[in-house]
């Protein structure tokens, strides 16, 4: 289940429908929300057939071939189409991922794109995150050190260095918080899952000197203790990675500190 902020007042209609000729064979209908500012229309969705022969294998290939020679006006982030940069989030047949590693024949029928669900839409498919980045910079996501390194390494064994697996692959996509209904119900307040994980990563960091701060910080009643392991953050987070468990840990650590 997905919930999507809708402007006041409005709901979702049936928008335009931008058909091929019927010498095309190979072709696939991608329904996608519209809505902009500039206008008092309702958000709709709009329908567009793609010729498959001439698209790239990605949802964002056919996304960027509908802009580029549909319809000009579609809007949507993107940038290093590798999975890697996390500007394509948005949700595809109804899971949170990223468009450019979102493979055209994994899903079946007509494919349903929508913005990221629970945030504000700027346009169409882009959403306003600057609540999540506030978020981000409120648990320090950088190493605390009070000792001048001299030019000298700060060295951590092997050992240390894998505790990060796991967690320093995080691209900040927000497909995870976006998908957990205790952050659509509190994310003035909760962290959120993505937000969590960054934070766990600092805390298992062997280098940072600040633990004791970040765990007092964290040791809230909303921050942390929202997560009810519903687990959707872990099913829909494109690189495989586990919040769910790392939320635990934090738990765990603010238990026995």
């Amino acid at each position: 289940m997905v919930q999507f902020n809708l402007p006041d007042n409005s709901k979702l209609t049936k928008g335009d429908n931008y058909s091929l000729s019927e010498t095309s064979q190979n072709k696939k209908i991608f329904s996608i929300y519209r809505w902009s500012p500039d206008d008092d229309k309702n958000p709709r969705m709009d329908s567009y057939e793609v010729d498959l022969d001439s698209c790239g294998p990605m949802v964002l290939d056919a996304i960027m071939k509908i802009k580029n020679e549909i319809d000009p006006t579609l809007t949507f982030r993107r940038s290093c189409r590798e999975g890697i940069c996390g500007s394509c989030a948005m949700n595809i047949d109804g899971t949170n991922t990223l468009a450019c590693t979102k493979s055209i024949s994994e899903i079946k029928n007509e494919i349903k794109i929508y913005p990221l669900p629970h945030m504000p839409v700027i346009k169409d498919l882009v959403t306003n995150l600057k609540n999540f980045f506030k978020q981000l910079a409120s648990i320090k996501p950088w190493l605390n050190i009070s000792k001048k390194s001299n030019g000298e390494e700060n060295i951590q064994s092997k050992k240390d260095r894998a505790k990060l697996d796991g967690l320093y692959e995080c691209i900040l996509c927000a497909c995870c918080s976006t998908a957990c209904p205790s952050y659509w119900w509190n994310s003035d307040k909760y962290l959120g899952p993505a937000v969590l994980l960054q934070s766990y990563r600092w805390l298992q960091d062997s280098r940072d000197e600040s633990r004791a701060e970040r765990l007092a910080e964290l040791d809230d009643a909303f921050k942390v203790y929202r997560c009810h392991t519903i687990m959707n953050c872990t099913q829909t987070c494109p690189k495989g990675l586990n919040p769910a468990e790392a939320i635990s840990g934090i738990k765990r650590m603010i238990a026995s500190r």
